[in-house]
């Protein structure tokens, strides 16, 4: 049974008034909150994924993958750019290059890639992952190239820029670090990074519906040729002005993969985020500097390495990731004490609505009871 229907019966069950939209409680509270994103045109489609105990209690699309042909959207099948959620998969990967002793947290990034241009100071794979080695974020147009780099090539946008401060003094967020320390975990595995994380992560772990995004000599219409067997999808990517939505410009994110680069199902990543509640990565001693937050100065940073690791306004911990990409925006918490899971994919650059998806997240959190779920 839907799992709204079934809670809608539980309320009637229970004689329990339902008022007004801003009366409604949990389930029903999400679903029209969501709903409304569609309705009112904030997005042109939506995925949601939400886990309690690793069972899911609301998995539904809304609006459509394809505007033109009105595609339904499908959280099992329809496939997003994933943005910056990207990180903690590629996070995982680095955790298990570091507990196979390829990799060491504190060393020198240039003992991995020597031929990496000397900057004025030194600065550790540790303080890449945690945005805390000065390397510079995008300038002008780059935020969307498409070009054709592979990862190693694409280091020519950024190499000959100075560190923008002393590592380990400041904190700036940026994708660039991933996209050195993807080349250096490809330097020292000798596999291609996507090959890595897909023997060391996707498989494993039965991500079947995560890809990193086509190689520069691949295209959509490969893409979609090699799932032609499968029920998957590919959401047609859009942005939006004040005339509405429209395709978004062409983009090739293969180089980022590790900071920006992977598609993937909110189905997937809330599977991804219910593997690490069931402790089945890793064990506790080596991700625990990855969902641990950096301090600069005795501050924090609500960063751990590839992972933001912070509070909601309730003061509840989670630890996860928001992504905003071209085409593509996303939201990935997980809730340990909770024992909650959310995954929500939106097929559009950046559409202005973290607030509303952080009401879902909220009302499923504090108004849904224990026995509603069941």
């Amino acid at each position: 049974m839907n799992p709204i229907t079934k809670y809608l019966k539980n309320l009637f069950a229970r004689k329990r008034v339902i008022g007004d939209t801003t009366e409604l409680q949990g389930l029903l509270k999400a679903d029209a909150l969501l709903n409304n994103l569609v309705n009112a045109s904030k997005v042109p489609g939506l995925g949601i994924t939400v886990l309690k105990d690793g069972m899911a209690v609301l998995q539904k699309g809304y609006g459509y993958e394809d505007l033109e042909h009105k595609t339904p959207i499908i959280p099992k099948e329809t496939i997003f750019r994933i943005a910056s959620v990207s990180k903690p998969i590629a996070a995982t990967a680095l955790a298990y290059i570091v507990l196979d002793g390829l990799i060491d947290l504190d060393a020198s990034f240039y003992e991995y890639v020597p031929y990496y241009p000397k900057k004025q100071w030194d600065f550790t794979i540790r303080q890449l992952a945690s945005h805390t080695a000065g390397v510079r974020g995008y300038q002008g147009t780059e935020y969307g190239l498409n070009k054709p780099y592979s990862i190693k090539e694409s280091i020519e946008i950024f190499k000959d820029d100075d560190l923008l401060f002393e590592p380990g003094t400041d904190y700036l967020y940026n994708s660039f670090g991933w996209v050195l320390i993807s080349l250096a975990l490809q330097e020292a595995s000798g596999i291609p990074f996507e090959e890595y994380v897909k023997e060391k992560v996707l498989k494993p772990l039965g991500l079947v519906n995560t890809f990193a995004e086509c190689h520069p000599e691949r295209s959509r219409r490969a893409w979609n040729t090699e799932t032609a067997s499968t029920a998957l999808s590919l959401t047609i990517f859009y942005s939006k002005n004040r005339l509405g939505f429209r395709k978004a410009i062409p983009v090739n994110n293969f180089y980022k993969l590790a900071g920006g680069g992977y598609l993937s199902t909110t189905e997937d990543i809330a599977k991804f985020g219910q593997a690490y509640l069931d402790g089945k990565i890793l064990n506790e001693e080596v991700l625990s500097p990855f969902l641990t937050s950096e301090t600069i100065n005795g501050n924090k940073t609500y960063y751990g390495l590839g992972w933001q690791v912070s509070k909601d306004k309730k003061g509840r911990n989670y630890y996860g990731h928001v992504g905003n990409g071209v085409g593509g925006y996303s939201n990935f918490f997980v809730y340990p004490k909770q024992r909650m899971v959310f995954a929500i994919l939106i097929n559009c650059t950046n559409p202005n609505v973290q607030e509303e998806l952080d009401e879902v997240v909220d009302v499923l959190m504090s108004e849904t009871s224990e026995e509603a779920f069941t």
